[in-house]
Parts: structure tokens; C-alpha cells; sequence
């Protein structure tokens, strides 16, 4: 019995690690394809935006959730991150 207590509890750690991990790699290359597009847009001129300045707000955020592994909220905020620099270099 104590067995089966021992196992269940070694199972249910170990899926809560893993579901650490589920977004890991789609944070990881959101926030390294925004850096260099972030890059693009400042080298084009137009760091000055509003929408420059929202995806560098996202951007910050974004690496602040991957510093405390929240890699979800990382790969989405870096994903809007990318809408508004996509918006900044169309003038807008």
C-alpha cells in the first residue's frame, strides 16, 4: 500500500515537471525571432513607434516569464510582441 502512495506521489512530481517544459522551446524561438526583428525595425528607423514601443514592452515581460519559467505566457506575450513590430514597420 505504502508502495503504491510512493509511486502515485513519484508520478504526480514528475508530471508537474514536465509540464514545465510544454512550451519551452516555442518561447525560446518567439523571443529570439522578435530580438531580431525588434533589431530590423530599430536599424530601419522606425524605434520610435508606438507599436515599437509596446513589442519592447512585451519583450521584456516575455523575458521575465521564461526567467521564471513561465514559458506559456512567455511564447504568447512574444508572439504579440512580434504583431506590434510587424505593425511598426508598417507605419502604423
Amino acid at each position: 500500500m505504502k508502495g503504491c502512495i510512493a509511486l502515485s506521489f513519484i508520478l504526480l512530481v514528475l508530471t508537474g515537471c514536465a509540464g514545465k517544459t510544454a512550451y519551452r522551446d516555442a518561447c525560446a524561438s518567439q523571443l529570439s525571432a522578435a530580438w531580431a526583428e525588434l533589431d530590423l525595425a530599430e536599424a530601419e528607423g522606425f524605434a520610435g513607434t508606438v507599436s515599437y514601443s509596446k513589442a519592447l514592452a512585451l519583450l521584456t515581460g516575455a523575458k521575465t516569464q521564461q526567467q521564471f519559467e513561465a514559458f506559456r505566457g512567455c511564447s504568447e506575450k512574444a508572439e504579440k510582441a512580434r504583431f506590434y513590430i510587424r505593425e511598426s514597420r508598417a507605419g502604423r
